[in-house]
């Protein structure tokens, strides 16, 4: 159990985005939900491509669930739907610090 659990007050689901085809954006379907800590803070970030965008959302969850966390994916908040712009890993296993991944949305 990580550190942060007891922080983790919130819950999301999402479809993680899986690549684009012929007939669009393909999504895994939706996760159990997720045990998270949901920021509702508007910040200035850059996309994948270095592109500034706002980001109204940053939403912590545990590291073991970071690879649902993909750029693109739709993640179900209780009151709307957001897509990922980025996720960072924060794993500081080695310095023994709690580790967990950082999403920020749309």
């Amino acid at each position: 159990m990580s550190e942060l659990s007891s922080m983790f007050i919130h819950q999301v689901t999402v479809d993680t985005f899986q690549g684009a085809g012929a007939w669009g954006d393909t999504y895994a379907p939706t996760s159990d939900p997720i045990a998270c800590f949901v920021d509702d803070t508007l910040q200035l970030v850059r996309d994948t491509e270095g592109t500034e965008v706002v980001s109204s959302t940053t939403v912590y969850a545990p590291l073991d669930a970071a690879d649902l966390f993909t750029v693109g994916t739709v993640v179900h908040l209780r009151k709307r739907d957001a897509q990922v712009i980025g996720a960072n890993r924060r794993d500081g296993e080695a310095l023994g610090l709690p580790s967990h991944v950082e999403a920020t949305l749309t």
